[in-house]
């Protein structure tokens, strides 16, 4: 048994208008996803929109939101305000006591792995603010992917393409989606969790670029296809999310307060997907699977654990 989380940033589901690039897009499904429509979503995945507010008051933000993706910890509600971009000192120790890695690590549920790649670059200038993901990782002490390990398609950069690694004069192989999704697959199949991230769709949302969205949009969706049709569903769970919207009203630079969607895919997808109604119910429903084999509808209080 094996799950996925793929995390997409920036993806919220939207209205009918211009402002939405999946309004008019051929080729997007299974993200092209509208309010108060039925959508059918490919491979028998179950859609629950999902609240990235949290309750707290403001658009909701990658850090905060990210945070509360990966630990179960209604973060912007723990340290009092949605948090942008990196994680500061408060959502840090969070993710240090709750990530999921740990969490799953504690449980004895191995291997498991974080498919993307890193460059030699990152370790060697190492940013003074990281990701909520990489903090996640560090936290259970795991091994980052590098290039030579994208090579060997054992990882895929979040350009999954490989494109901007080739621009940085990385010596790898450019990738078809196809490609792509085909080792994403064996990643997963090889691991009990996995958890990827693109980010791409955050970028393009902030710039308001349609041009760039109506191309980047059906390659990742692409990707998906390929993916869930190399996985075993039937031995596999996929939960794709996001932490805010964003991609989907390009009339605005900002986040948007649009619910985001989580599908869920495979084995689980019945029993997770009624059970998710914020973010903060993600990282539950996957230690329930991973440890129990099953999703429970209890609640632990992770906001008092985390103030704690």
């Amino acid at each position: 048994m094996s799950v996925l989380l793929f995390f997409i940033d920036g993806l919220g589901i939207g209205t009918h208008g211009p402002h939405n690039p999946f309004d008019d897009l051929a080729g997007a499904d299974p993200l092209a996803i509208f309010q108060d429509e039925e959508p059918n979503i490919v491979f028998d995945g179950v859609l629950t929109p999902t609240d990235a507010c949290l309750g707290v008051e403001g658009r909701p933000q990658s850090a905060s939101g990210q945070t509360t993706i990966l630990t179960g910890v209604n973060a912007p509600a723990a340290v009092g305000y949605h948090k942008q971009g990196f994680p500061n000192q408060p959502l840090l120790d969070i993710i240090r006591e709750h990530s999921l890695f740990v969490q799953l690590k504690r449980a004895g549920v191995s291997p498991i792995a974080f498919a993307n790649t890193y460059t030699k670059r990152f370790f060697e200038r190492r940013p003074r603010w990281i990701s909520a993901t990489t903090a996640a990782v560090e936290a259970a002490g795991l091994r980052f992917n590098q290039v030579e390990d994208l090579r060997a398609d054992r990882a895929v950069y979040h350009d999954f393409t490989n494109a901007m690694l080739i621009e940085h004069g990385e010596k790898v192989d450019p990738r078809s989606p196809e490609e792509a999704g085909e080792v994403l697959a064996d990643i997963v199949s090889a691991n009990r969790f996995t958890l990827y991230e693109y980010f791409i769709t955050d970028r393009v949302g902030h710039s308001q670029d349609r041009d760039t969205a109506r191309q980047v949009l059906p390659t990742l969706a692409r990707f998906i296809r390929t993916l869930l049709a190399k996985l075993d569903l039937e031995h596999s769970t996929v939960i794709l999310t996001s932490d805010h919207g964003n991609i989907e009203d390009l009339s605005v630079r900002n986040h948007t307060l649009n619910p985001v969607p989580t599908i869920v895919w495979g084995r689980h997808r019945k029993d997770v997907a009624p059970r998710i109604r914020s973010l903060a119910d993600i990282t539950p429903a996957i230690v329930d699977v991973l440890t129990k084999g099953t999703v429970t509808n209890g609640h632990v209080n992770r906001i008092a654990r985390a103030r704690s």
